[in-house]
């Protein structure tokens, strides 16, 4: 319900896609200077709001009406909602890699004088903006020399050069450590208190507990509920029942493992960057899998998680040196995707938009792609079978799609994430890598691929899990290792791990135990 200081209403907003209605008269009010979250499992809606409320799906697209200001207003694309003060920063950055820091920000928006871009004042406004938002850098710096939480703040500082009223952020953590996400809310915080509005969706609740004035919850397009939130405690079971429509009484399935012996093994894994020269990504690691055993990989960005999974799987990154990989005993030669797979490992990798998918690509194709031998005779595709498959995978993960023939670009991120381990399922794994297998996931999906873990576990496979949510870890993986600076530091066993050890093993060097 509206309130004399409410600055925006999005009223009965219906938004329809060939196929599916996205949106199904979805109302919320927003007040001004506060932090609005939005919650609601992968495909409940959310994304698409908020394209409508920014204009990249313009008036007369959809049905319902926006008021801003108490006046109904018409965006017919998105230079007329941030001229409004609407400014969206969409999950994947919009940031170009090869230009600096000053280029980015005033991109499409330059600071003209006589006919001719302004550098010097553009680079004095982007030294305020970055002020702004707590960034320190050089604003000639390139965007690809710096991490992902300084370019989120730079989409930020963009977003402020526009006179920004209501910024939406979409997912804004996802992608970062603890410490830039820590480091994010607090500005939020800061533009809170100098009168911005924020529209954040988020799946970590600990994150909106812990900034929102109010949730809005959305469900199959629908709205649930818009909570204010007091000086109480924010109720995330609540959240969560309005989200997947019933109670999760645990955040993991029961499991009880059933552990045989180790079937893949490491041994001295070193690993040289393929770029900066002499520098280490793998320092001599070493680790074991048993079948049955779900083994997680826990530390900061940065401490060479991911380029140990994707040196392994086929050598797919930096320059090998020396280390060996033992399947049931024996060694094996892993130097290309293909001798990987043959072998029996799957990876679903941690940026699944440029290495696990191609997005013009239907569902039906994806799920079959690495294991086209599956669904074919004679080199020909067995179209029919490809369907049938691909049916069995869509229902069985319940991937929110009326047809596999759905191009997966069109899917949400959550979405697209099921389709991506439906397509490594498909092969049949003994060993599945899974990088960061949750991000950006709602927590009713989480719990589908928690229990789609531990069904291959319980097959007798093997699961090696990284991921920078420790509670994850904690909650399903049977050993932990920790890594810090492409090494090893230490491996713990679930019945003696917590947050605590975990997180002192993850920022040393100095402690190398055999795997």
């Amino acid at each position: 319900m509206a309130t004399s200081n409410t600055i925006l209403e999005m009223r009965h907003i219906t938004k329809e896609f060939p196929g599916v209605k996205a949106l199904d008269n979805v109302s919320m009010p927003v007040r001004g200077g506060t932090i609005h979250a939005i919650c609601g499992e992968n495909g409940a809606g959310k994304s698409t709001l908020m394209k409508v409320l920014s204009g990249v799906y313009p008036h007369g697209t959809y049905e319902g009406e926006i008021v801003l200001d108490g006046a109904p207003v018409e965006f017919k694309d998105l230079k007329a909602s941030e001229h409004a003060g609407v400014v969206i920063i969409h999950q994947e950055l919009a940031l170009i890699p090869e230009l600096s820091v000053t280029e980015n920000i005033f991109l499409g928006n330059e600071v003209v004088s006589g006919g001719l871009i302004d550098w010097d004042e553009q680079r004095r406004r982007t030294l305020e903006l970055m002020a702004k938002v707590g960034l320190n850098a050089d604003p000639d710096t390139p965007i690809k020399n710096l991490g992902v939480g300084q370019q989120q703040l730079i989409e930020i500082a963009r977003a402020l050069s526009k006179n920004v009223r209501i910024l939406i952020l979409d997912e804004p953590t996802s992608a970062l450590n603890e410490e830039d996400s820590a480091n994010l809310l607090d500005l939020m915080r800061d533009l809170r208190s100098r009168g911005l509005t924020c529209l954040m969706i988020s799946h970590k609740l600990n994150e909106i507990s812990e900034v929102s004035d109010a949730v809005t919850i959305i469900r199959d397009g629908r709205t649930v509920e818009t909570l204010e939130v007091t000086d109480a405690p924010l109720d995330e079971d609540r959240i969560i029942r309005g989200m997947v429509g019933r109670s999760l009484e645990a955040r993991y399935p029961e499991h009880t493992p059933d552990i045989g012996e180790p079937f893949f093994e490491v041994r001295d894994w070193t690993v040289l960057d393929p770029v900066v020269e002499d520098r280490l990504a793998c320092d001599r690691s070493s680790f074991f899998v048993r079948r049955g055993e779900i083994v997680g990989f826990a530390g900061l960005m940065g401490a060479g998680r991911t380029e140990l999974a994707r040196s392994i799987f086929g050598r797919t990154y930096g320059r090998y040196v020396s280390g060996d990989i033992l399947i049931e005993g024996r060694p094996v030669e892993l130097t290309s995707v293909k001798q990987a797979i043959s072998q029996g490992l799957a990876y679903v990798p941690e940026d699944r938009k440029t290495l696990g998918l191609n997005l013009l690509d239907t569902i039906k194709d994806t799920v079959v792609s690495a294991a086209l031998d599956k669904v074919s005779r004679y080199t020909l595709i067995d179209e029919e079978k490809e369907y049938r498959e691909a049916e069995s995978y869509r229902r069985s993960m319940r991937v929110k799609t009326p047809t596999v023939r759905e191009v997966v670009s069109k899917l949400s991120g959550g979405n697209q994430q099921k389709v991506v381990l439906a397509k490594w399922l498909f092969t049949d794994p003994q060993l599945l890598i899974l990088d960061e297998p949750t991000r950006g996931i709602d927590v009713g999906a989480k719990f589908e691929i928690y229990g789609l873990i531990q069904t291959l576990a319980d097959a007798g496979r093997g699961v090696v899990m990284i991921s920078s949510e420790l509670p994850e870890l904690l909650g399903l993986c049977d050993r932990i290792y920790t890594v810090c600076e492409g090494r090893i530091t230490g491996v713990v066993d679930r019945a003696d791990a917590d947050q605590e050890s975990i997180m002192r093993l993850m920022t040393t060097t100095t402690d190398r135990p055999a795997a």
